[in-house]
């Protein structure tokens, strides 16, 4: 993936080609927090997409408005982000009114109008329980096809999408508890005899308006990334297995430790 990002986070691809955000964990312990313990060699994944969709105005544009134009962030598969994400922040360029744009729910988009091209700085921000860090992503807006050697169509945006996947390691409980069956996140498989109880949701809570991008009206011009999805679902799959594989070593090397009991000695000595 081309787009740059900054924060306390740890690039990977586990030699999949697909780029893996590991948001690296705070330097207080939120135990300590009285938020939730963690569940230690375990992560808890969640696949985005963040991009730009541009139309030409046409006969409707203006020396100074072209294009209207829609930022966002959505799930990978179009599910609703906000059981991770508190909020995100658009920052435009400064020549916009109020360049500072916050979205407290999902969906997490705005569209605008305007005549060029820019960076579009991205904060993701998470709810406590999940990550007290931002993720800061970078996203640059494109209004022109690259073959510009005829007239740009109004009815064929310019459509720029670029697909990540944000890792937790070591989640809290707290998280796990509300994510675990959330079609937007990958979750880790637990031993058997491992439980936790969902919390008990508000009565009015599947009244609250959804935001999933599922019926979106641009969702026809969305990337189809399933196939890069389960990449992520492999490659989270194989650190799960390494996770094992350390905590084995772990458990060995302490056994190996341990002082030997020695053997009676025979009665026949």
């Amino acid at each position: 993936m081309s787009s740059r990002k900054q924060g306390d986070i740890l690039p990977e691809d586990g030699g999949t080609g697909v780029k893996r955000i590991k948001i690296t964990k705070s330097s207080e312990d939120p135990e300590k927090k009285g938020l939730s313990r963690r569940l230690k060699d375990a992560e808890i994944s969640l696949p985005i997409v963040h991009g730009t969709i541009a139309f030409y105005l046409g006969r409707k544009a203006s020396e100074s408005q072209s294009h209207k134009w829609t930022v966002y962030v959505r799930g990978a598969t179009n599910e609703d982000l906000g059981a991770v994400i508190k909020r995100v922040v658009f920052q435009l360029h400064p020549s916009f009114n109020s360049p500072t744009r916050v979205i407290e729910a999902p969906p997490f988009e705005l569209t605008e109008c305007g005549w060029g091209e820019f960076e579009i700085a991205i904060s993701l921000v998470f709810h406590p329980d999940v990550c007290d860090k931002q993720l800061d992503l970078y996203h640059h807006l494109k209004l022109y096809p690259e073959d510009e050697s005829g007239p740009q169509s109004t009815k064929k945006p310019v459509v720029v999408e670029y697909y990540d996947e944000i890792v937790f390691p070591d989640p809290s409980e707290a998280f796990y508890a509300r994510v675990q069956s959330h079609p937007a996140v990958i979750v880790p498989r637990m031993s058997a005899g491992f439980n936790i109880s969902a919390p008990v949701l508000p009565e009015n809570s599947n009244e609250r308006e959804r935001g999933d991008t599922k019926d979106h009206p641009l969702s026809q011009w969305f990337m189809n990334f399933s196939e890069a999805d389960e990449l992520l679902k492999l490659a989270a799959a194989r650190q799960q297995v390494q996770a094992h594989i350390v905590k084995l070593r772990r458990q060995l090397s302490v056994m190996d430790g341990m002082p030997q009991l020695s053997k009676p000695a025979s009665a026949y000595e």
